[in-house]
């Protein structure tokens, strides 16, 4: 089957739990998309360095870096830094040199991407908005973390706004006296309770450090805005990936229930790692074969039956053609020819549950 996906999407989002080969269902639509001549960026807001040993190169940095292929692909990978990206949306941003010294020499920033729940999917919808724009790419393939962790990320620019938005930032942002004046006894309560739970020191850092923003939260607002249009266009897709067992395949059905809360649907199912199919030409009564043959034939007749049940379920998110599954391969994904074995079978794939699928 054609992947309609490679062809009219700008933006391709992989979802998936953990283990279940997405980074490599990433990479491998990446690299059939430049094939098909599209200028192609693979960008994994994964922590892990999964998409370079997919890819089989060894570094991929914050930056956009073009992969070196043995064709003439236009072919790139980037791997979030939420350091460096936080760092170079300030440099970008504020409105002195002042203002950015102000920021970094704040104990609350230093600490920000270790330790504040979210800063890495904030950072991740910076990143995507940067790519969206950059002239040289036509199309964005995102890997997204393992596990729920991806919902963060697909809700990260809602957040983003609501917090922006709240009153009580409002307050802390704003140097004039005069808009605290409406509030101060509650303000000052409010700060009192928090500095008993941490140090004094620690509140003035904090309060210090959101009105070291002030005149930027309009511009974080409206890319958070214009992320949540991008993810909301029918040029954007989203592609689950999946196992063949029961967990995976329930992890799958929940993404996809998250989705349409976030009005958002699935384009396309990949599950990976399915028995092969061996055939029903084998005549194990009249043909002598290895001890053991015909025992391990009918363990993995039966095992690829049972992952097809398990794989049925998924007909209540899409159809069987927008659903492919990869058989199991005899080796691990290390390479970019390898990446591209994958690729192939994803793009020539003829049917979710035709038997001959085979690797």
């Amino acid at each position: 089957m054609s992947l309609n996906v490679l062809e009219s999407s700008k933006v391709i989002v992989c979802l998936g739990t953990g283990g279940v080969g997405k980074t490599t269902a990433a990479a491998a639509l990446g690299y059939m998309a430049a094939k098909a001549g599209r200028h192609v960026c693979v960008v994994t807001i994964d922590p892990a360095k999964r998409l370079a040993d997919a890819m089989g190169i060894a570094e991929i940095a914050n930056t956009p870096k073009k992969i070196q292929t043995s064709s003439e692909l236009d072919l790139w990978a980037v791997m979030l830094d939420p350091n460096s990206t936080f760092d170079e949306l300030v440099q970008k941003f504020a409105t002195s040199e002042k203002q950015v010294e102000k920021i970094f020499h704040n104990s609350i920033y230093q600490n920000l991407t270790e330790n504040l729940s979210g800063t890495q999917e904030y950072m991740a919808m910076e990143k995507l908005h940067e790519l969206a724009s950059d002239p040289r790419f036509d199309l964005l393939v995102v890997d997204t973390p393992p596990a729920r962790n991806a919902i963060d990320f697909l809700n990260a620019p809602n957040r983003l706004i609501g917090f922006l938005e709240n009153r009580f930032f409002r307050l802390l942002i704003s140097p004039s006296q005069s808009v605290f004046r409406p509030v101060t006894f509650a303000t000052r309560m409010l700060l009192r309770t928090i500095s008993k739970v941490v140090s004094a020191q620690v509140v003035s850092d904090a309060v210090e450090f959101f009105q070291a923003f002030e005149g930027m939260e309009a511009g974080f607002k409206a890319r958070a805005s214009e992320v949540q249009n991008l993810l909301s266009q029918d040029s954007t897709s989203f592609v689950l990936v999946t196992g063949t067992h029961k967990d995976t395949v329930d992890e799958a059905i929940y993404f996809a229930s998250k989705l349409d809360e976030f009005k958002l649907q699935v384009n396309l199912i990949i599950s990976n790692r399915i028995t092969p199919y061996f055939g029903d030409d084998f005549d194990t009564e009249q043909v002598l074969y290895p001890a053991g043959f015909r025992e391990n034939l009918e363990y993995l007749t039966k095992l690829r039956s049972a992952e097809l049940v398990q794989l049925s379920r998924l007909s209540v998110i899409a159809s069987g053609d927008s659903h492919i599954v990869v058989p199991l391969l005899p080796h691990d994904i290390g390479s970019l020819s390898e990446i591209q074995e994958i690729g192939e079978v994803l793009v020539n794939s003829r049917s979710t549950y035709d038997n001959s699928v085979s690797p």
